[in-house]
């Protein structure tokens, strides 16, 4: 297994396996090509036999100096339960603390229990929000109307 940092061609491969990795969802259009053209060495690609059967996609916030952001990942439903995701934030949270970060951010729905559960089990920590959905707090509206989201924070230095 190797873990590299993604190149332009990578969202030619990606991009058409996103919406089945996630079971059918429309997920696509929250991964344009930009993030591969310009956000190379905080995104990275896993590969086993020189086929990629992970990917995370994230950038070190241009707003706040001392953190970076996780905006999409996503491991082959094969390959879940190998530890894929798990070493892609490991490498993620090493190469953003070598950028002198040590706040990682990121979102999710509130109908992803999975992710939910991934990333407190990861050692995020839930954002207050202004509402609660099945037990867990909420961002109503966060990214337009009916479009609520769970945030994430973890804290590297902790």
């Amino acid at each position: 297994m190797k873990i590299r940092s993604v190149k332009s061609t990578d969202y030619y491969t990606i991009s058409p396996l996103i919406n089945d990795w996630w079971g059918g969802r429309n997920m696509v259009d929250m991964l344009p090509k930009l993030f591969f053209d310009h956000f190379q060495q905080t995104s990275f690609v896993v590969e086993e036999n020189e086929v990629v059967v992970g990917f995370l996609i994230g950038f070190l916030s241009q707003s706040n100096a001392d953190e970076a952001y996780i905006h999409f990942v996503g491991v082959h439903p094969n390959w879940r339960k190998h530890r894929i995701g798990s070493k892609l934030y490991e490498h993620f949270f090493q190469v953003i603390q070598n950028e002198g970060r040590h706040i990682v951010r990121c979102i999710t729905s509130p109908v992803n229990k999975t992710s939910i559960a991934y990333h407190t089990k990861l050692g995020f920590e839930v954002e207050e929000g202004n509402m609660n959905i099945d037990g867990v707090s909420v961002h109503q509206n966060y990214d337009g109307e009916g479009k609520e989201r769970v945030l994430f924070v973890k804290n590297l230095k902790a």
